[in-house]
């Protein structure tokens, strides 16, 4: 697999290894955006630009984890749900309700697709994303 391939497409497996080394990419350059906002104090209309074309691949990597797991790219979607979670104002709700609906149930979803994705064995026999975990050039080949 390239590395276009690798950031862009939906389509394969990959390795744990790779999914690191994106994810890895993606929240670096999420964090220099981040910071350049910051810095620079640049609009959010502005920022969010980039940020939504970063989390393109982020999503092509998740979904190709997923496919190694054996689970649908579909399930990436749970990490949309999450950041939902977190935007809305909560304060019409009781102080457990704030807390359960806005911080608990968000970093509970994202630590749980980060096991499943980040930790857990890809499954040994081929399924239906394909018959081995593919690898990444200049990642999974040094």
């Amino acid at each position: 697999m390239t590395l276009q391939q690798w950031a862009f497409s939906f389509h394969g497996r990959i390795s744990r290894k790779a999914f690191w080394a994106g994810i890895g990419l993606c929240g670096a350059v999420l964090f220099l955006l981040m910071s350049a906002q910051g810095l620079f104090q640049l609009p959010v209309e502005i920022i969010m630009v980039p940020v939504v074309i970063v989390l393109y691949p982020a999503a092509a990597i998740f979904t190709k984890r997923l496919h190694d797991r054996n689970k649908r790219g579909g399930w990436s979607l749970l990490l949309l749900v999450a950041w939902g979670l977190t935007t809305p104002d909560w304060s019409i709700a009781g102080d457990f309700m704030q807390w359960a609906l806005g911080r608990f149930l968000p970093v509970f979803i994202v630590m749980m697709m980060v096991l499943d994705c980040g930790v857990f064995k890809s499954v040994d026999e081929g399924n239906r994303f394909g018959e081995e975990t593919d690898s990444v050039d200049k990642i999974d080949n040094r």
